[in-house]
């Protein structure tokens, strides 16, 4: 356990639920290893109270900042001062810190520590058709980075993003699309035929009973499936 004194800096990390997180599990030991005096905590904050919670928590001075999760990681855009040039793209960020003028900034790194992942694993992205399920705030940071041409590597080809919220979805495409020149689309249906790189980017594998994102038999051969759910890993779709 970390020792937390007054002097302590706190993190919060906010989201609901929260008991899928698995960030205080990798940056306690990292505070820990370096020196830093700071701990992360979860914190569980319905939607409707999102705001109210935000402002108030950094009135605290030893609260430095927040890291989000789902489902507050598009809403907490409208408390900010202002966010990075990729939040605004998508509309999402996933950290947020109190400037020294007071101000609120928010940044996103989902998405490129997704592509990141790709390219440790050795799965490609550059040229690829892309299918995501959801258009959350995940689904937005990753679709944003794949939309990007790199120094190292070129953007997908084209994104599909499927999503109930149809509207929403609708959004962040036109958003990402407009930003990027990629296609980026909202699709009516969640069929994984066709697509290069499939993402379970959506909510659907947390609770046990959930139904699966896509039908995985109409995967093709080469796809590659991969799905950010926090919990149950390997999540049921994934096995």
């Amino acid at each position: 356990m970390p020792r937390v004194t007054g002097k302590t800096a706190l993190y919060l990390i906010v989201g609901d639920p929260v008991e899928q997180v698995k960030a205080p599990e990798t940056f306690n030991p990292i505070f820990a290893r370096h020196g830093i005096d700071a701990v992360l905590v979860p914190v569980q904050v319905a939607p409707e109270h999102l705001d109210h919670f935000v402002r108030t928590a950094f009135l605290a001075p030893n609260v430095q900042g927040l890291w989000v999760a789902i489902p507050h990681k598009a809403p907490i855009t409208g408390v900010l001062d202002r966010c990075s040039e990729l939040g605004r793209m998508a509309g999402a960020v996933n950290a947020v810190r109190r400037n020294p003028d007071g101000s609120l900034e928010g940044g996103l790194f989902d998405g490129e520590g997704f592509v990141d992942a790709l390219r440790y694993y050795g799965i490609p992205h550059a040229g690829q058709r892309v299918l995501i399920v959801g258009a959350g705030g995940g689904a937005a940071a990753i679709a944003a980075s794949l939309a990007i041409t790199r120094a190292d590597g070129g953007a997908a080809r084209e994104i599909d993003l499927f999503d109930p919220a149809t509207a929403k979805a609708t959004a962040v495409a036109e958003r990402i699309a407009r930003a990027t020149g990629v296609p980026v689309r909202s699709v009516a249906q969640a069929d994984p035929a066709g697509y290069d790189l499939v993402i379970n980017a959506s909510p659907l594998g947390l609770k046990s009973g959930d139904p699966m994102p896509c039908d995985v038999d109409r995967l093709e051969p080469h796809a590659a499936l991969v799905d950010i759910v926090m919990k149950n890993q390997p999540t049921p779709v994934v096995r």
